[in-house]
């Protein structure tokens, strides 16, 4: 696993022995970017990463210049590595809060205009996520809302739904 691009770019990201995050694929990473690049200019945003287990996600968007990148996640030995990690690489963009994602959601004040969620894909309760980001006002007007998931899962029906995106078992839905 690597930072694809930025100030980072081809930096390894090396996992510890016992670890129980599932990290999105350098192909799906590459394909996500290609898209966020073309829709988004990454030097003025504020990006939330849920779930953010290994912190693949929160490190390429602060390697590509994002101000302001918080990240949510529950696992003290996730938390740690990802604490660990952002300070090795010297990312002070980033900003971590330990703690349930779907509290942070409840809890929350704070607009992105995006909003990055890798549940595991057999958590209960993804499919409320949608809900919980849009009811509680949590994207800035033009934002995107992306989760991760697996092909079991479709989100068409939501109303701010926009587009899937599938690269191998990776399925990315986007919401605006």
């Amino acid at each position: 696993m690597r930072i694809i691009s930025g100030t980072h770019k081809g930096r390894p990201i090396r996992l510890p022995a016992v670890f129980y995050a599932r990290p999105t694929t350098d192909f799906a990473k590459t394909g996500l970017f290609n898209i966020l690049s073309n829709r988004v200019d990454f030097s003025s945003i504020t990006v939330l990463d849920l779930f953010s287990g290994t912190g693949s996600i929160a490190y390429e968007f602060a390697s590509r210049g994002c101000p302001h990148v918080d990240f949510v996640e529950s696992h003290p030995l996730h938390f740690s590595f990802i604490r660990k990690t952002a300070e090795t690489f010297g990312m002070n963009a980033l900003r971590g809060f330990k703690t349930d994602a779907f509290l942070f959601l409840r809890r929350s004040s704070i607009r992105y205009d995006i909003i990055f969620a890798d549940p595991p894909y057999d958590l209960p309760g993804i499919e409320t996520l949608p809900s919980l980001v849009f009811e509680n006002s949590l994207l800035k007007e033009g934002g995107y809302l992306i989760i991760e998931h697996s092909s079991r899962i479709n989100f068409d029906h939501h109303p701010s739904f926009i587009e899937k995106r599938e690269y191998g078992k990776v399925n990315f839905s986007f919401f605006r």
